[in-house]
């Protein structure tokens, strides 16, 4: 008898569970169509299975919702599949890793928790299912599947950090961990390496409350927690850029990878500049004094202690630069560095709940270097011109020389924590809170000549000038100093969400609370609390009728802050007066139709609108040499956008994105026009601002005629951006030897003329061999980058002659010449 209660739990185990059923996943290479047996099949609770003979595994799931599971396989990159509720069998396809088969990264929907979450994807829709996006560049960047989406406009398309719908600004968050300059080259390309991420989302509406620290658009990265079960090792070598990175796992628990890249476009800038006397096409070439450059290094480890417990560590460290030089004295030399790293520990008490929490410290710094030379030779008087009280009469020559420098630098260490409960029946809730502390400095020096009103009395001048209230005092002065900030945030969210069986119905309401403290020279600010409550809802309108699979609704709204601009204000020093310390505040809402047909093919129709208020900015001070701060500047956007694409074809992949934004911003106490020396974009008046573009085309293509040869190709088009209007004013110049009056020019927003569209081309041949019994795999190809730059250069910070009204050649960090590339990848 005392052996009964054994068999009898025996018995019990050998029950199926209730509320479960079996399904059946059948794992194959997504290109052959050949099943991959020993495949690995990680389910949504933990439990993993491998793949027989036929790539089969059978695993057992809730029958009440759908849930995600995750294969791999040695070679290939990881895939994600959700289980519906309509189907028991299932194909999940995984294709070879990396560039070797030009695959890009899964751009998809954001799922708040894996096991089980309802869809709330909280962003307007239409941006899932990229899952090879073609790579032209010879090395794979992590943000290229979120450049060519509605909404996403570039500055120069490919080569500049994203406007997200007319905001201006895009942060994005890598597994909790906040990061503002994902990017090298000002936008050129991301610091991601796509070999260790596992998701890229790209939110441009009502993003989800677990995420903040911003106004605009939100990239969410997911870095990989599953490691190939053998060592790899890739390396890519081409004529400007070298690549490599070595997997290596932990007792089939998890595992390691490193990887680096490294550019040199040295060698490109050589030849074109040895060309360019017989080419007038490549003689932008000689503008360019150092070319642009990336050096970055990268760790991923992850392990899995037990199916509940999960530790990720993350490491990054990158430099990038460049230097230009037009010939006519405007030269500018910019360089950036940063470096951060995190932990974050997962923990699963039960199947249905997660704890989370991370930890990891963070150092950026940019530095930039100008030098500017005028020369200014018998310009006329203006008006009344003095030397020791006596008129003086005829022509004033000018001879300006000016170096500064500047450094903007930040240290930061953040820390988070996060519960998420599965419900059940398709309900989740989730809270968490998080913190963040950071040092902020700036530095400046060099000369430079101050500008003030004429009249104001200033202690180093004795020298008598003229009332004129529309002329201003210019003297030589030394440029320098700088400051320092301190904030300390903190913030707590809340969300609920819901997610029908079949994703008909989903939905989340999230509310997030943000607070800051703000201390620094002259500086002890405290910011009021931000409450944004965030609400999105997803209807799934029709299924697998006729040539349609799915025709899905999205609908998001909500408030969003941001403290970034009001510490940018501060580093600037010299505030005079009192001034709120309120954070950027934004409403956002956006809807889209999203239209899946049974070939593959896909249509995305979105809209939106956008409110900015609270914004804070600077101007001078009329009544001395400070400077004031104001938070009520706002802003009003509004767009559409239209996508179509195939991404899964055989022998054509590929997607065509057109976007139309309107933005206008405005600063109600702003001068309105050139005022104190400052190089101003603000207006009284309603503006576009610099980056805005009102339409941004995108065409990519890849064309794969043999099982082992490709051409990809992408084109875009983005109008020319709203230009400053350059206007004259006149300036009393106190000098050693005498006190005139010339004419300047200064630059304000709000005048309708618009810089050059661009028309980025890049376009790249590969060859692929592999050998269906060995492991190691190639890749062949020469590529053409900036193909029609020699047409339409890419568009820069255009400099201007602030004593001829002259515009000069602008900073780019694109190269304006062709870039051809020959190159190889291997891997095993």
């Amino acid at each position: 008898m005392r052996s009964l209660p054994f068999w009898f739990a025996i018995m019990l185990c050998a029950i199926p569970p209730l509320g479960a059923r079996d399904v059946t996943v059948t794992v194959v290479d997504g290109e052959l169509g050949m099943p991959l047996e020993g495949a690995e099949i990680r389910s949504y609770d933990g439990t993993s299975g491998q793949g027989d003979g036929e790539g089969r595994v059978v695993l057992t799931v809730p029958d009440d919702r759908a849930v995600d599971i995750r294969g791999s396989y040695p070679g290939y990159g990881s895939e994600r599949l959700t289980l519906d509720l309509e189907h028991d069998e299932f194909v999940l396809e995984l294709y070879l890793a990396g560039t070797l088969e030009a695959r890009e990264l899964v751009l998809e929907e954001s799922r708040d928790v894996e096991a089980g979450a309802p869809p709330a994807r909280a962003e307007v829709p239409e941006n899932a299912g990229i899952q090879r996006a073609v790579e032209p560049e010879p090395a794979g960047d992590a943000a290229v599947p979120a450049k060519p989406l509605p909404g996403v406009g570039y500055s120069g398309l490919f080569n500049a950090a994203p406007d997200i719908r007319g905001a201006g600004e895009l942060m994005a968050v890598t597994d909790g961990f906040y990061i503002e300059n994902p990017y090298h080259w000002g936008g050129g390309s991301s610091i991601f390496d796509v070999r260790m991420l596992e998701s890229a989302r790209i939110s441009r509406g009502a993003f989800s409350a677990r995420y903040g620290h911003t106004v605009s658009g939100l990239l969410d990265v997911s870095l990989t927690k599953t490691f190939p079960q053998d060592p790899e090792f890739e390396l890519g070598l081409s004529t400007s850029m070298a690549d490599a990175s070595l997997s290596l796992p932990f007792n089939r628990r998890g595992g390691v990878t490193v990887a680096g890249r490294l550019s040199y476009y040295g060698p490109v800038l050589w030849a074109a500049r040895g060309i360019s006397g017989a080419l007038e096409a490549l003689r932008p070439a000689e503008t360019v004094s150092s070319a642009p450059y990336i050096r970055s290094a990268a760790l991923r480890s992850g392990y899995r202690f037990t199916d509940s417990l999960e530790l990720g560590l993350t490491g990054f460290f990158g430099a990038d630069g460049a230097a230009y030089d037009d010939g006519a004295g405007i030269a500018r030399k910019r360089a950036n560095y940063q470096g951060f790293g995190f932990a974050n520990l997962a923990y699963k008490p039960r199947g249905d709940m997660t704890l989370t929490a991370g930890l990891g410290a963070g150092y950026r710094r940019s530095e930039a270097e100008d030098r500017a030379g005028y020369s200014v030779k018998d310009i006329p008087f203006d008006g009344a011109a003095y030397l020791d009280g006596t008129p003086l009469s005829g022509a004033f020559s000018y001879e300006a020389g000016e170096d500064t420098f500047s450094a903007d630098s930040a240290t930061g260490v953040q820390g988070r924590l996060g519960f998420d409960w599965d419900l059940g029946r398709g309900f989740l809730a989730s809270l968490g809170v998080e913190g963040l502390y950071s040092l902020r400095e700036r530095e400046a020096g060099g000369p430079d000549r101050r500008e003030l009103p004429s009249g104001v009395y200033y202690p180093l001048r004795g020298l008598p000038v003229p009332s004129d209230a529309a002329a201003y005092v210019s003297f030589p002065a030394a440029a320098g100093g700088g400051g320092e900030i301190r904030s300390l945030g903190s913030s707590a969210y809340l969300l609920a969400g819901y997610g029908s069986p079949g994703g008909r119905f989903g939905a989340e309401l999230g509310l997030r609370l943000d607070h800051a403290f703000f201390t620094g020279e002259g500086v002890s600010a405290k910011g009021p609390p931000a409450l944004s409550p965030r609400l999105s809802l997803d209807f799934g309108l029709l299924k697998n009728l006729g040539p349609l699979d799915s025709l899905s609704l999205s609908l998001g709204a909500g408030l969003f802050s941001s403290s970034a601009g009001l510490l940018a204000a501060m580093l600037e020093g010299g505030l005079s007066g009192d001034y709120p310390a309120k954070p950027d505040r934004s409403f956002a809402a956006g809807g889209g139709l999203r239209i899946e047909f049974s070939g593959g093919a896909g249509l995305g129709i979105d809209a939106y609108y956008r409110r900015l208020f609270d914004r804070a900015y600077t101007f001078a001070d009329p009544a001395g040499s400070g400077r004031i701060l104001r938070s009520d500047g706002q802003g009003r956007l509004w767009g559409i956008g239209l996508m179509l694409k195939k991404p899964d074809g055989r022998y054509v992949d590929g997607w065509i994105a057109y976007s139309f934004s309107h933005a206008r911003y405005r600063e109600p106490e702003a001068p309105g026009g050139p005022f104190a020396g400052q190089d101003s974009a603000l207006s009284a008046d309603w503006y576009y601002p610099p980056f805005h573009r009102f339409h941004v085309l995108s065409l990519a293509l890849s064309v794969k005629p043999l099982e082992r040869f490709a051409v990809t190709a992408r084109l875009g088009f983005a109008g020319g951006e709203a230009l400053a209007e350059l206007r004259p004013y006149s300036v009393t110049v106190l000098d050693d030897a005498a006190v005139t009056t010339i004419q300047k020019w200064g630059r304000i927003a709000g005048g309708d003329g618009r810089a050059s569209f661009s028309i980025p081309l890049d376009i790249k041949f590969s060859f692929f061999s592999h050998s269906p019994h060995g492991k190691a795999r190639q890749e062949f190809y020469a590529a053409v980058e900036n193909a029609l730059s020699p047409f339409f250069p890419p568009a820069g910070d255009a400099a201007f002659n602030p004593y001829t009204g002259e515009r000069g050649a602008g900073f780019s960090y694109a190269l304006p010449v062709p870039i051809l590339s020959f190159g190889f990848r291997w891997a095993y």
